[in-house]
């Protein structure tokens, strides 16, 4: 199996909560947390930071270089230099915004109280749901976040915590398939009543689990390639967010530390 190396630890300097990372397209990594956004530099200082008018659930960075804030009821988006450009609110933003991703021309909203991913144009015209079309309609959520990432090729890797596997959707909401299954013993597995918790997308598929805290990297059909990292995290964490870089970085935000990990591919 593949090996990881921690190569950085970044302490967020949020005062209450740090629910989120994401990386942008130059490598430049942000958090969300309290009721702020803030980026940093190579070194882990921060470089800049600016307030959001609700507390902040997940931030995510589109191509242009805009960042977009989750909140409750409610996604702000701002410039590179953090003026506000946008709130968008509605009735498809009824819930808790814990994910945002974007995908061709579309933003896509994880929404805790749908239980689903919701699909907009850019200027925030509402385009359809997915994650509903299933027996329980919707996303089986137990620890209360909807966790979500998006492939180069445009599909939408989901967690779905409660059936213990990552189903892949189409833009348009059709489901193309999922890999994982229950195991407590097997390291490849997903153990516990509700795991995983988090998804990244980069050069693997990342996953992150609560219970015992751990961050895995598998193969696209599903294939375990390494346990990046079982120890380190507070054993109480949950809904650990994930950003995956470009260059096969991954940083995982650990919410009760309020510390951002980083690891890398181990060179041989």
């Amino acid at each position: 199996m593949m090996q990881y190396r921690q190569f950085v630890t970044i302490a967020s300097q949020f005062s209450n909560t740090l629910t989120g990372v994401a990386v942008d397209p130059h490598g430049q990594l942000y958090a969300s947390g309290d009721s702020e956004i803030r980026s940093f530099d190579a070194a882990g200082h921060i470089a800049q930071r600016w307030q959001t008018s609700r507390p902040v659930l997940c931030v995510a960075v589109a191509s242009d270089g805009a960042v977009y804030a989750g909140e409750e009821r409610q996604i702000e988006i701002f410039d590179r230099a953090g003026k506000l450009l946008h709130t968008w609110r509605g009735p498809k933003l009824a819930g808790r915004i814990t994910t945002i991703g974007f995908t061709g021309d579309s933003v896509l909203a994880g929404d805790t109280w749908d239980r689903a991913i919701q699909r907009f144009d850019r200027a925030g015209k509402f385009l359809n749901t997915i994650g509903k079309d299933n027996p329980v309609n919707g996303l089986l959520i137990p620890n209360g976040v909807v966790d979500f990432a998006v492939a180069r090729n445009g599909e939408i890797h989901a967690a779905n915590p409660g059936k213990h596997r990552v189903e892949r959707y189409a833009p348009t909401g059709e489901l193309l398939g999922h890999i994982g299954r229950f195991d407590g013993n097997d390291p490849a597995g997903f153990t516990g009543c509700c795991n995983p918790t988090n998804v990244a997308v980069g050069a693997a598929l990342y996953t992150a689990e609560k219970g015992a805290p751990r961050v895995k990297a598998y193969d696209f059909q599903g294939a375990l390639l390494a346990v990046i990292a079982s120890g380190g995290f507070d054993p109480n964490s949950k809904n650990m967010d994930i950003a995956a870089a470009s260059n096969g970085r991954v940083f995982v935000a650990d919410p009760v530390q309020r510390a951002i990990f980083g690891f890398e591919p181990a060179k041989s």
